[in-house]
């Protein structure tokens, strides 16, 4: 994506040519490390694909967590793998999009424009414009809008990974969601079933009703029990939040279950979860049980498996809040605010 480098407009206006009658666009621009205060809507050179990229057309834009880690920054340790030590090396920030296909790259043959398509991309979907790898976009499913199918790729993905690979989650069995309400969470609770498996959900109060018809078969509020106290064993449980001990959440499984970690301990603002994910990896080593980091990996085999479940309504995305895309830093601050339902959607 490229750097914004021209004056903010206004929402509704039209973007202006750039210097050499370069097309322009409107994007969502950090200049700097912050919060949602720090966001910019500006007027900035339209991408072009590479060879093996497809240039869209941004309808919907979802908000996810990462959005947050690399508007702030945060933990430090990502500014050192190659994301900007200063300042954020991609400007215009944003994981999850759906839009239309407007240019293919040269080497691109499955899409031309006109196609509609979901997908994800390191940065850059906070955008009327942005460039996608061919590898990591799928055409929308039948049936769906763009801002429904934007809320999928990167929760979708990580719940779909999390269960089916790392989980190795198989019908029939038990599997118990730490932070079912979430974007991961409200995806995994249905994965889960689709897959076949008995699911009990973890989430608050306010949540309980919105879990259930998500259709996990046992709910517990988390305000009012300690799930790592109940008596029921699992098979898988896929932890989203991180806030029981390790210890804990081994006593719930079976002697042979598999815990599946995406997030820990907080590690402060230098390691954030690393610490937690890689005290989970050591502690594998000297169990029977299964200990396992999540790390997603967008992928257009997964995004066409989810476009299975969407099509035959085993999924839906569960949608919170949706905002036009110059109100941005509104729906990151919804992020940073936590105890999110479900997916926040950027419409442009």
């Amino acid at each position: 994506m490229s750097e914004a480098e021209s004056s903010p407009v206004t929402a509704g206006s039209a973007p202006p040519a750039g210097s050499g009658g370069r097309a322009m666009m409107t994007a969502v621009v950090a200049p700097q490390y912050g919060g949602s205060e720090v966001l910019r809507v500006e007027s900035a050179p339209r991408p072009a694909p590479g060879k093996r990229e497809v240039l869209v057309r941004v309808r919907a834009a979802a908000v996810c967590k990462g959005d947050v880690h690399l508007l702030t920054g945060t933990p430090y340790l990502i500014r050192l793998m190659g994301f900007g030590v200063r300042r954020p090396k991609h400007r215009v920030i944003g994981h999850d999009l759906a839009g239309e296909v407007v240019a293919v790259g040269a080497d691109v043959t499955d899409f031309r424009p006109g196609d509609a398509v979901f997908g994800s991309v390191t940065a850059g979907a906070f955008a009327e414009y942005v460039r996608v790898p061919v590898d990591t976009v799928a055409p929308v499913p039948a049936g769906l809008s763009f801002e429904q199918v934007a809320a999928v790729p990167d929760s979708g993905m990580t719940a779909l990974q999390g269960l089916r690979e790392v989980g190795q989650l198989r019908a029939g069995q038990r599997v118990l969601i730490n932070g079912a309400s979430g974007g991961v969470g409200s995806f995994a609770v249905q994965i889960a079933k689709a897959l076949g498996a008995e699911v009990t959900a973890v989430c608050s109060t306010r949540h309980l009703d919105m879990v259930r018809g998500l259709g996990a078969d046992h709910v517990i509020d988390y305000t009012a029990a300690d799930f790592t106290e109940i008596d029921r064993r699992f098979d898988v449980l896929l932890d989203l939040v991180g806030n029981r001990p390790l210890a804990a959440c081994r006593r719930i499984l079976t002697p042979t279950g598999i815990f599946v970690s995406s997030s820990g301990a907080p590690g402060g603002n230098w390691f954030g979860p690393v610490l937690w994910l890689g005290k989970v990896v050591l502690a594998n080593l000297f169990v029977r049980q299964t200990l396992r980091p999540l790390l997603m990996r967008p992928r257009r085999a997964d995004l066409e498996f989810l476009t299975e479940l969407l099509e035959n309504g085993a999924v839906r995305p569960s949608i919170e809040r949706s905002y036009p895309l110059v109100e941005a830093a509104a729906a990151i601050r919804h992020i940073e605010n936590g105890h999110a339902e479900g997916k926040t959607v950027l419409v442009v």
